[in-house]
């Protein structure tokens, strides 16, 4: 396959440094990383790879579209790849102006960007364009029955101000690929976990606060379920969707996994039984530091995602269950808790978000 430029926004966050990675680890691709380094930013995330050629850091907000345009110009990529977002429900909570500045206007800005860079691009160079769009299963809204999944197809029923912006975003995309014919995918991902999670979300928070004997938060009667997707899973299927999937698509990733809360939680705790066996005083197993606490306002009960269409029509599975991907993330939090130490700058001390103030 001839080799190819990604312009990815938000490649210093989660899932975004994952893609970053396993390009420049694992093919001949070039990226231009664009992100605004936010709290959740992190570029400790991509020092392995940093000083390869074929990796370029921009700083740039992607609301602000002189900068976008100069970005476009100077680099001149073949696919954008757009995972700029705020993207914690409990921060939306809090403060949904973010979400809906960053998320959808910001998306806004980036897809006329990139329509005016299409639109003079030659023919061949124009043809083989693509921007792909990374959005989540929580635009979908709540599962009722045990046994549906959220296809493709499914309805928009967003609960949270993130979700809602996200799928806002979602409409945008698909509207400039109806309206303008700019050449858009879209992918819809179940619940991400691995390396270099920023600890605010629940596997690192749990995995953290169990090894310094604080309280292990539970929202609600821990029941909600999410379906599992190992991060380099997804970093895999994300550039097999931008470089081989249909133009004008979605493509639901799932890890086929579906697990309560409260499972994922105990399955932690054994893991760091085993792992870490001498505790601190008073705690004979990390289970006893289980906390319920009041839930979530808006808490969806269920996602679960049906990632038939990607298996069939791309070929594409997940490598890991959540077995072997629960244990590798675990190990990692272990080897290193200096990228965790300075991860959290002091604005965020892992207490709870988004409580509503009555």
């Amino acid at each position: 396959m001839i080799s190819k430029k990604l312009l990815i926004t938000g490649g210093a966050g989660f899932i975004g440094s994952a893609v970053i990675r396993h390009i420049i680890n694992n093919t001949d691709h070039s990226v231009i990383n664009v992100d605004k380094l936010t709290y959740a930013g992190n570029l400790e995330s991509l020092t392995s790879i940093q000083s390869d050629a074929r990796y370029t850091f921009e700083q740039v907000d992607v609301c602000v579209a002189n900068e976008i345009k100069r970005v476009f110009n100077d680099h001149q990529p073949d696919i954008v790849m757009h995972l700029a977002a705020e993207s914690h429900v409990d921060r939306s909570i809090d403060g949904p102006g973010e979400f809906i500045k960053t998320n959808i206007v910001g998306t806004y800005v980036l897809l006329e960007e990139a329509r005016d860079y299409w639109s003079n691009l030659d023919n061949d160079k124009k043809d083989n364009f693509r921007f792909h769009h990374v959005s989540t299963d929580e635009v979908y809204g709540d599962l009722e029955g045990t046994d549906d999944l959220f296809t493709e197809e499914t309805p928009y029923a967003p609960s949270s101000p993130y979700s809602a912006a996200k799928a806002s975003s979602d409409h945008l995309v698909r509207a400039w690929q109806r309206t303008f014919k700019l050449p858009t995918l879209i992918t819809n991902c179940s619940n991400n976990y691995g390396p270099y999670h920023f600890p605010e979300k629940l596997i690192p928070l749990i995995i953290l606060n169990a090894l310094e004997g604080k309280d292990l938060p539970i929202y609600g009667n821990g029941k909600q379920i999410r379906d599992w997707l190992y991060v380099d899973d997804h970093a895999r299927a994300l550039l097999h969707v931008a470089l081989t999937g249909k133009i004008g698509e979605t493509y639901n990733i799932g890890g086929h996994n579906e697990l309560q809360n409260i499972e994922v939680v105990k399955t932690i705790c054994s893991i760091l039984d085993e792992l870490v066996p001498s505790k601190l005083d008073g705690i004979k197993q990390y289970e006893q530091l289980i906390t319920y606490v009041g839930d979530r306002a808006g808490h969806d009960v269920r996602y679960a995602i049906d990632a038939t269409k990607i298996a069939n029509e791309l070929n594409w599975t997940p490598d890991e269950t959540f077995v072997t991907g629960i244990k590798k993330t675990v190990q990692w939090y272990l080897d290193n808790k200096t990228w965790c130490k300075n991860v959290q700058d002091g604005s965020y001390k892992r207490e709870r978000l988004g409580v509503l103030v009555k």
